[in-house]
């Protein structure tokens, strides 16, 4: 799959997003070795501390669905209907990443558009990070 097809993926899963509190809905959509995509919304919750990233869903519902290996994740979000700047993941999705992804070669693509995009690598926006490598 390519990268503009991943983002369209992002895109639409946007629509299944629950964000009644703040109207930032996020879509994203994981690229498994395996060449399967899994799609993942933000979820939202009254009690704001048990809301569920878009980023995390997808990787949740993936690691349950019994896929490990991941090769890129297209992220796209915005306020209501109107994607906006670049969504990028915050701290606890990219440390969810880190235990499932190779930070040297797995992608992170922050979407405004199918044609307006960024693309990183996880090691990128977490260097020196710790992971499971870290605990042996």
């Amino acid at each position: 799959m390519d990268t503009k097809d991943l983002i369209k993926e992002a895109l639409n899963a946007r629509n299944e997003s629950y964000a009644p509190y703040s109207r930032f809905r996020v879509g994203a959509a994981l690229l498994c070795l395996d060449g399967s995509v899994i799609k993942g919304c933000n979820i939202e919750n009254s009690s704001y501390g048990l809301s569920n990233c878009a980023e995390r869903t997808a990787i949740f519902k993936a690691v349950s669905e019994g896929r490990r290996g991941f090769e890129a994740i297209a992220i796209a979000g915005g306020m209501e209907d109107e994607p906006g700047d670049y969504a990028y993941p915050c701290g606890a999705c990219r440390q969810v990443m880190r235990e499932f992804c190779s930070p040297e070669y797995f992608r992170v693509i922050v979407a405004k558009s199918i044609n307006d995009y960024r693309e990183y690598t996880l090691k990128e926006l977490l260097p020196e990070s710790f992971g499971p490598d870290s605990l042996i």
